[in-house]
């Protein structure tokens, strides 16, 4: 009984460390993705943390010969998965139902993230991306419980692994890309400076610019593992991601990420047209869904309770000021429109439909940004929310006159 006490303690010291070592991992690497300063940090970390787990267990085998080669040998196994899949084991998250840490679950995680790392333009990336698709469906299809909650854990996680890896990139093209844009507004300011406005001067902000390039580009090459996650990529994959969520019915978890990435709706106002309308696609996409919310339990006899009733409104609200201004500024021309008319027309609808729902005040709020974006923006006439801006002030004014007479 003591030897089987001494060499079972030394494994559940090793497991109840490592338990606590991949919980603090998860939340270190959603911010790796965002700053190459925490990917070596979390890469040592990880590597010191390894070493320290080898040297315990040598420790402990010298105390304890019954520690023999079977121990080291699941220890070998299970750095190897941690070392090579830490990113799919956290894409398959777990945690969420009955088969979060089922076969079918990491199957799902592997195929998300080998079509996160591949680029488009590989043969293999249509090749995982349908296979993926096909086993969503077929979860779908059985029309098992467990099965559509495997689809939701592992979609939304993926989900939330896109996004911030799409935030960080547009960061990254606001400051590499979009230097020659910079580059005109200083030349710009340049010519009315008699000083600044000389050949010196032009000569080194040709110098930054062309250097900003070849930097962009070294580091493109010097880290392949990126190579596959553009920013136009990762938006067209979270369009993907939110329609399956939608299909396996957690299209809320998706809507409140993306309500929340008010970040990523800012960069997204200077980024490229390409990724703008990349970006719409996916905004408009999540707010139809956004209407939905709270409609699930209205033909049964549950009812919302206040609480929730307040999150899905402000949910509503957080949608509505994040990326109202990106519809307004995108590009919507006629020669490469991001939406039809009649998809436009229909989110036109939509869009008042959820302004409806909120508080005269939130509304207030709403409307003034669509104004102030939607007028300031002469190359798009669109979302044209002027007959419910016309309600909302009529409302208004027959309220203020109704207690303007119970004054008097």
């Amino acid at each position: 009984m003591e030897n089987s006490a001494s060499a079972i303690a030394p494994l559940l010291l090793r497991n109840f460390l490592t338990s606590i070592f991949i919980l603090a991992d998860k939340s270190l690497l959603s911010l790796s993705h965002k700053y190459k300063l925490l990917q070596l940090l979390r890469c040592f970390l990880v590597s010191s943390f390894l070493f320290f787990l080898s040297l315990c267990l040598l420790f402990f085998s010298s105390l304890n010969p019954s520690l023999d080669s079977h121990d080291l040998s699941f220890k070998s196994a299970r750095d190897d998965t941690y070392s090579g899949g830490t990113d799919a084991a956290v894409l398959g998250g777990g945690g969420r139902g009955k088969g979060g840490g089922s076969g079918v679950s990491r199957a799902l995680s592997q195929l998300l993230l080998i079509m996160n790392d591949i680029p488009v333009s590989s043969r293999k990336y249509e090749v995982v991306r349908s296979l993926a698709e096909k086993l969503i469906d077929e979860n779908l299809l059985e029309g098992n419980q467990a099965l559509r909650e495997v689809n939701c854990a592992v979609l939304s996680t993926a989900f939330a692994s896109s996004l911030s890896q799409l935030e960080a990139a547009a960061a990254e093209q606001r400051r590499t890309g979009d230097g020659g844009g910079e580059g005109v507004v200083v030349g710009g300011a340049v010519e009315s400076d008699s000083y600044v406005c000389n050949r010196v001067s032009r000569l080194i902000l040709g110098v930054k610019y062309f250097g900003r390039r070849a930097w962009c580009y070294a580091k493109s090459r010097s880290d392949p593992s990126r190579s596959g996650r553009s920013a136009e990529k990762l938006a067209a994959e979270l369009l993907w991601l939110a329609q399956k969520m939608a299909a396996s019915g957690c299209a809320e978890e998706a809507v409140c990420k993306w309500a929340s990435a008010s970040n990523l709706a800012l960069l997204a106002l200077s980024a490229e047209p390409r990724l703008q309308g990349s970006l719409v696609k996916v905004s408009a996409f999540l707010i139809k869904e956004a209407k939905e919310m709270g409609k699930n339990n209205e033909n049964s006899d549950e009812t919302d309770s206040p609480f929730e009733q307040q999150h899905i409104r402000r949910t509503k609200m957080k949608m509505l000021m994040s990326w109202l201004p990106l519809l307004c500024r995108a590009n919507n021309g006629t020669d490469a429109p991001i939406l039809s008319l009649g998809e436009r027309a229909e989110l036109e609808r939509t869009l008042e439909d959820i302004i409806s729902t909120l508080d005269e005040e939130e509304q207030e709020w709403v409307l003034s940004l669509w104004l102030h974006h939607f007028t300031y923006c002469p190359a798009s006439d669109w979302p044209n929310l002027r007959s419910c801006y016309t309600r909302w002030y009529n409302a208004s004014r027959a309220r203020l006159m109704v207690a303007a007479t119970l004054i008097d």
